[in-house]
């Protein structure tokens, strides 16, 4: 049994209350009820619960709608009275008192971290005090890069993450957002995404952090562990929902919302992969369904997916979590007229709670009941998953939190030193021409150009919170607090990220010319403003999609005029997808992927830039040199290579442009040179259950310190079935001074042999395994030779 904490006593000066003597009191009337007995089993105490609700109370439960939605009004003051209201089961007649709230604090909290804590506190008392079972609240809030409210740090996100190749510090990163959420009083935290980045067109892919399987399984166990703990009702754990279930990222043309049409064979090699390691794994509590249809059949809709893939085979036994507005997929879809027979369909299917406030699980949901077109046990079902989190979370024993408490831990010094680790790993190198970088600080003079030299709002990515409480450090203000006082820093903005208008050329054209080198930082912008709306001029972000990966407006433009002046150039990117840079590429000595680095990315970029950092970040998704590539994935089947090679074009694949990418997965520079040699494999031959060793030594052969990250991959020759040309399977991050070596070993288990049979049945066939392992997808010198027997 779990060891109970002390049960806390505060008193808030928002909520003038004694908490512990609340909780007491609220227990008067029912003391001898299983349910709040903390000595109970869980299961016992769900079950006593359930059976004293009415049907109404039933599926007021089965609510947690987000506040944006105008249901609940339309400005802060009615919205908070509302959640009052909604809470005490007053709101609507409809059903009774509801489960929680989506996305409160980022909405209607914007004060800060006592402002939330109290008024989470004051709604808590509502639920205890003013409704007959007296069932705590459970708060839930986005947390794709660190916990989505004001005042909350806000790390890198995305592929910033997914390049450090680094799962420790990845985990780092979703504990001190857990610590934050729990400190307000937020239980879950949502949108951590475990969908492959295969098609970047897709502004919501922006979320994602990675194409490989591998890569993205081992970052999903990170973030599950992180978010959740060993005890998910600790002070500083919240329950981690994931998203989107099976997956939208690679939808028909690239747009939000689009049909997937992979087949089931790639959903479950690639795309369950993630889903695997945060559930079967790691025990994520949570999950999203997805927007889009499967095979013709709508997620919400989709037993299939959410019943026997997700529960039966992944072993879920969490809640699923409606999408916003996912109820209405179904009626777009033309499946059913109404949210009525919606509600019907995806309660069936195995979608337990409703996000915005659609009548699916409202009204209608009553009525579906009582006109026996539902049964009540499909209810009960739901409930009983709901009532099971809440027990686990421990909100039945400590609903309150303590607001000074929580003011200690939002946004502390620590989280913001993590916050520039992150987005410092997070930097990939692209191209550095005859060692232009790093730079000396006693520069004469530096030009900072470019329309996201100075935009905080664009280095921090979507699902960033309206109100952003704390100072950005841009790229522009970290150059100027790393340079000497010696040094002249002339900036110029140039043009913006889109739209033709060239009249701030000339003054970027005189900053080059007056400087000794130019930094032009350029790529997207981010379009979430504080009403919460989606500013229609973003280029990245959920909603926000591209036909093509090119730099937007007249950015190549502004690189062109600046490069003409002489000047060296250094270019630094600021995006969440790939862009096809192939102009930059071909014609500017220096290039930086900063990706969207968070409140601390100027820092990190000047870090890397003048060389207190050295750049260690290899690239978790393939740069293709156009969209019209896509798919550009690096793990493809041998067809492709076939062609490539042996085809008829005359240029290695297509007509008009080689099908090579501009740069692959993994690649990566640094400020040092490494060196490979002595591969070898422990037992070249093994068993179908049996683990091999393989170890390689990794030598630094340049004049600093760094860090290498070495990546092994797998191919297995002549398989029944046709098998990913490589395969990544294992990856460690080795820090080496200069002339330093290390033996860097890795152990391929049974699970990283196998393969998705005819059968549809994993399983490791025997035969020959080729290991290779090197420095990118693309560069693999060194290979050996694992046999696999019967």
């Amino acid at each position: 049994m779990r060891l109970l904490r002390p049960f806390p006593v505060f008193v808030f000066a928002a909520v003038p209350i004694v908490v512990g003597s609340v909780f007491v009191r609220s227990q008067s009337t029912t003391e001898t009820a299983a349910y709040l007995d903390p000595h109970q089993p869980v299961d016992r105490r769900v079950e006593d619960l359930l059976g004293r609700m009415t049907l109404k109370e039933k599926i007021g439960q089965l609510n947690l709608p987000c506040v944006y939605v105008s249901d609940l009004g339309n400005d802060i003051p009615s919205k908070m009275q509302a959640c009052r209201r909604f809470a005490a089961g007053t709101y609507t007649s409809e059903i009774g008192p509801g489960t929680g709230f989506f996305t409160l604090a980022d909405n209607i909290l914007d004060e800060g971290t006592l402002q939330q804590a109290n008024y989470f506190n004051e709604l808590q008392k509502v639920a205890l005090t003013q409704t007959r079972l007296k069932i705590p609240l459970l708060e839930d809030e986005e947390g794709t890069h660190g916990a989505m409210f004001a005042g909350a740090t806000i790390f890198p996100e995305g592929l910033a993450i997914g390049s450090m190749f680094d799962p420790d510090l990845t985990k780092s990163v979703y504990s001190a957002a857990a610590q934050e959420a729990r400190a307000v009083g937020i239980h879950l935290l949502s949108t951590l995404v475990m969908e492959l980045d295969r098609d970047p067109r897709m502004g919501r892919n922006a979320e994602a952090y990675s194409e490989d399987p591998y890569l993205y399984s081992k970052l999903a166990e990170s973030i599950v562990q992180g978010t959740q703990g060993d005890d998910v009702s600790s002070p500083d754990k919240v329950g981690a929902v994931l998203t989107d279930f099976p997956t939208q990222s690679e939808p028909v043309s690239g747009l939000e919302r689009g049909a997937i049409e992979l087949s089931e064979r790639m959903l479950r090699e690639d795309f369950l992969a993630p889903w695997r390691a945060g559930i079967t794994r790691s025990g994520a509590m949570g999950v999203l369904a997805g927007y889009p249809e499967i095979d013709d059949e709508p997620a919400h809709a989709s037993r299939k997916w959410l019943t026997e893939v997700l529960r039966q085979e992944l072993g879920f036994d969490g809640v699923v979590v409606s999408e916003g507005y996912g109820f209405q997929t179904l009626i777009d879809e033309g499946i059913v007229p109404t949210q009525k027979e919606a509600g019907a369909l995806a309660l069936q299917a195995g979608v337990d709670l409703n996000i915005t406030y659609e009548p699916a699980y409202m009204g209608p949901l009553v009525q579906n009941v009582e006109e026996v077109r539902v049964p009540v046990s499909l209810v009960d079902r739901s409930v009983r998953r709901l009532l099971r989190e809440k027990f686990r979370l421990g909100l039945f024993e400590h609903p309150y939190v303590d607001p000074n408490q929580a003011v200690r831990i939002v946004h502390s010094q620590e989280h913001q030193d993590l916050a520039l680790a992150v987005a410092r790993e997070g930097i990939v190198l692209l191209k550095n021409e005859q060692n232009l970088l790093p730079l000396k600080k006693n520069l004469k003079s530096i030009a900072v150009i470019g329309p996201d030299a100075d935009s905080s709002s664009n280095q921090l990515g979507d699902y960033t919170t309206r109100k952003v409480l704390q100072p950005v450090v841009t790229v522009l203000q970290g150059i100027k607090e790393k340079v000497g006082p010696q040094t002249k820093v002339y900036y110029a903005k140039g043009s913006n990220v889109l739209g033709d208008d060239k009249s701030g050329f000339q003054d970027a054209v005189h900053a080059a010319k007056s400087a000794d080198l130019a930094v032009v930082v350029i790529g997207e912008q981010f379009g979430r403003n504080e009403t919460n709306q989606k500013d229609r001029s973003a280029t990245d972000g959920e909603g926000s999609d591209v036909a093509s990966l090119d730099l937007t407006g007249v950015q190549e433009d502004l690189v062109e005029a600046v490069s003409a002046t002489g000047t060296p150039v250094v270019v630094v990117l600021i995006n969440g997808r790939p862009l096809s840079v192939r102009w930059e590429a071909a014609h500017v000595p220096a290039l930086v992927e900063a990706w969207e680095p968070g409140e601390r990315g100027g820092t990190a970029v000047a870090d890397v830039l003048f060389g207190d950092y050295n750049p260690s970040g290899r690239l978790p998704i393939t740069i293709p040199r156009s969209s019209a590539q896509l798919p550009a994935y690096y793990d493809c089947k041998p067809s492709k290579i076939f062609w490539v090679e042996k085809g008829w074009s005359k240029n290695f694949g297509y007509v008009d442009m080689p099908s090579s990418p501009l740069y692959p997965f993994g690649y990566g520079l640094s400020y040092t040179r490494f060196s490979y040699s002595n591969l070898v494999v422990d037992t070249p031959r093994i068993h179908p259950g049996a683990d091999a060793r393989v170890h390689v030594e990794v030598k630094n052969v340049g004049d600093r310190s760094g860090i290498e990250t070495v990546q092994l991959y797998t191919h297995e020759r002549f398989a029944p079935v046709s098998t990913a040309i490589k395969q990544l399977h294992g990856f460690q991050r080795v820090a080496l001074g200069p002339g330093e070596s290390k033996t860097v070993s890795f152990t391929l288990t049974p699970e990283d042999l196998m393969l998705l049979g005819l059968d549809m049945h994993w399983s490791v066939v025997p035969g020959t395994f080729d290991i290779m392992v090197g420095d990118s997808s693309a560069d693999v010198p060194l290979t050996a030779t694992l046999e696999v027997t019967p």
